[in-house]
């Protein structure tokens, strides 16, 4: 339904997660019964989550870590870890200094050059020690660094922005990103984004990318939303690039995922993310708040460093427990930050859907009361969902 919000200006209603709740239907399963694996190119996962690729974040060792665990984790090809070769100091100096002093040392040492040899020797770490190789550029990065990725041994590649289009109108004698033949000549799977809308999610999976990353803003720690005004809210813009994926499927019997990413903080978050169209999430914060993240307890956005226009911030998350145990429990927290694979799966039973293509088709109501119906108490006294 359109809604006039002015002489000749009609806008269209859209909603975000906590504002949508799922309904049990018919069927309930066993827990052991569900199974929320999902694929991307040939690689599967256990667990439809994958760590962002933020320097707070990821880094060598928990990229390994949550490729043991049965996630995914992505490296920053524009980060701290490509930057410098002991990354351990400069992210110790992030984390000490005050607020007011934060944007102006992030833009300092963001200044440092990328190196060519550090991004090969941080994929190469990754796959010596087993994990998953997952990088993540801008599209001038990869111009850049294109021969630097065909040479590589990643195993998929993340073509990251604010906002991703196949149709970018560059300066005369600039050159600008075919995304179509950047997928071609990598020869490994290439995951776009990030976009909100049917046209342009359709408009990318025809360039050949193997899947979409969904959501312009919602990140704990970006402010892009405050600073451009920019954003469709996750329950709709997820809803509508992955009907444009499913109309692509019966088209070209292509599959391409599409990740949920921003704004995801619970177990409760992800699976309302999942039923919304979802084959996975991309989340930043929570992993953040792990044991072994590189942020020593914050988390700061992608974008925080820009020399001219700064769209991020550092956030203090804390430290909450083992990598593992913010995926794969036990739970000591009760507010759904731990055990997010558990929760999925206890969802998608009480749900009745046995695997990530049933749990897309459950029910959905609009319920903006949904996470404060009957929790005064929690409230008040900052318990549970109340904290």
């Amino acid at each position: 339904m359109n809604i006039e919000i002015g002489l000749n200006k009609k806008v269209r209603r859209a909603y975000g997660i906590d504002e949508i709740a799922l309904v049990p239907g018919t069927r309930t399963l066993d827990y052991d019964l569900t199974n929320p694996s999902w694929s991307i190119g040939n690689i599967k996962r256990e667990i439809p989550i994958i760590a962002s690729a933020m320097d707070s974040v990821v880094d060598v060792n928990t990229a390994v870590e949550l490729s043991k665990l049965g996630a995914m984790g992505v490296l920053n090809m524009e980060g701290i870890q490509t930057r410098y070769e002991n990354p351990k100091e400069i992210l110790r100096q992030i984390s000490s200094v005050g607020k007011k002093e934060f944007v102006t040392l992030m833009q300092k040492l963001y200044k440092e050059p990328i190196k060519e040899d550090l991004i090969l020797q941080r994929i190469s770490e990754v796959k010596e020690k087993g994990g998953i190789a997952a990088l993540s550029g801008t599209p001038q990065a990869a111009i850049k660094f294109k021969k630097t990725l065909e040479k590589s041994k990643i195993d998929l590649f993340f073509l990251q922005g604010t906002v991703v289009s196949t149709k970018h109108l560059g300066m005369d004698g600039k050159e600008t990103l075919n995304i179509k033949n950047l997928c071609q000549s990598l020869n490994v799977p290439v995951v776009a984004g990030n976009c909100v809308t049917y046209e342009v999610a359709e408009l990318l999976m025809k360039s050949g990318v193997s899947g979409l990353m969904v959501g312009i803003g919602p990140g704990a720690a970006c402010t892009s939303r405050g600073v451009l005004g920019i954003g469709v809210p996750q329950a709709t813009a997820i809803s509508d690039c992955s009907s444009a994926r499913d109309n692509y499927f019966q088209e070209t019997g292509r599959y391409v995922p599409i990740i949920g990413d921003g704004g995801i903080v619970t177990g409760g978050d992800i699976c309302k993310c999942i039923a919304c169209g979802a084959d996975a999430v991309m989340i930043g914060s929570p992993i953040a708040k792990s044991s072994s993240a590189p942020g020593n307890g914050f988390h700061w956005g992608m974008a925080t460093p820009s020399p001219v226009l700064p769209r991020g911030t550092r956030i203090e998350v804390g430290s909450t427990g083992s990598l593992e145990r913010i995926l794969k429990g036990p739970a000591i927290l009760d507010d759904g930050t731990h055990n997010l694979l558990g929760a999925i799966r206890t969802s998608m039973s009480t749900l009745g859907a046995k695997n990530i293509k049933e749990m897309q088709n459950v029910d959905i109501v609009i319920a903006p009361s949904l996470l404060t119906e009957g929790k005064v108490y929690q409230k008040a006294q900052q318990l549970g969902m109340g904290k």
